[in-house]
C-alpha cells in the first residue's frame, strides 16, 4: 500500500513556505515561487520516504484544487518580458554613397536591394532553326503555313 504524504503551501510575499508531513516526520522549506516550491517539495518527499511508493497530496489553503489551479496558472503563464526592439539594418559605406541621389537628377536612387548589379551578362543571340523561322514567318502555325503554300499567284505578265 502507498504511504500518504501531505504538502501544505503557504504564500508569504513572493516566497512560499512548504511543510511536508508524513510517516511520523515533518520537514519545512522555503522557495521563491510556486514552481520552485513544488520542485522543493519533491526533494523533501525523497528525504521522508527514500524508497517505496508514496502518494503526495499538495494543498494550498487546505485545498488540492486551489494548489492545482495556482500551480498550473504559474506554469502556463508566460513571463513578462520587454518588447523586442529590432534595430534598423546597417548600411555599408559604399551603399550610402550609391543610394544618395545624384545632384540635379530630380529622382531618388533605388535602394541597393532593388538595383541591378553592374556586371550583367550580354544576351546570347537566338539560335536559328527552321521551326523558329517558320514560327516568325507564319504566326498562325503550321496549318496557316500549309494554306499559304497551296495558294499560288501568277504574275500579270505571265497570264497573257
Amino acid at each position: 500500500m502507498a504511504d500518504t504524504i501531505t504538502a501544505n503551501y503557504v504564500q508569504t510575499g513572493d516566497d512560499w513556505t512548504i511543510t511536508v508531513s508524513g510517516l511520523g516526520k515533518q520537514l519545512t522549506a522555503r522557495a521563491p515561487g510556486i514552481i520552485a516550491a513544488r520542485d522543493r517539495t519533491d526533494q523533501l518527499v525523497e528525504k521522508l520516504a527514500p524508497e517505496g511508493r508514496t502518494t503526495v497530496v499538495h494543498l494550498l489553503n487546505g485545498s488540492a484544487f486551489e494548489f492545482t489551479s495556482a500551480y498550473m496558472t504559474a506554469r502556463l503563464t508566460l513571463p513578462e518580458i520587454a518588447p523586442l526592439v529590432v534595430p534598423p539594418p546597417a548600411v555599408p559605406k559604399q551603399a550610402e554613397k550609391a543610394s544618395a541621389p545624384e545632384k540635379g537628377s530630380g529622382k531618388p536612387q533605388m535602394p541597393p536591394s532593388k538595383q541591378l548589379s553592374k556586371a550583367v551578362e550580354p544576351r546570347k543571340p537566338a539560335e536559328h532553326t527552321p521551326k523558329s523561322d517558320e514560327a516568325k514567318l507564319n504566326p498562325g502555325g503550321p496549318v496557316a503555313a500549309a494554306a499559304v503554300a497551296t495558294k499560288t499567284v501568277t504574275p500579270p505578265a505571265a497570264r497573257a
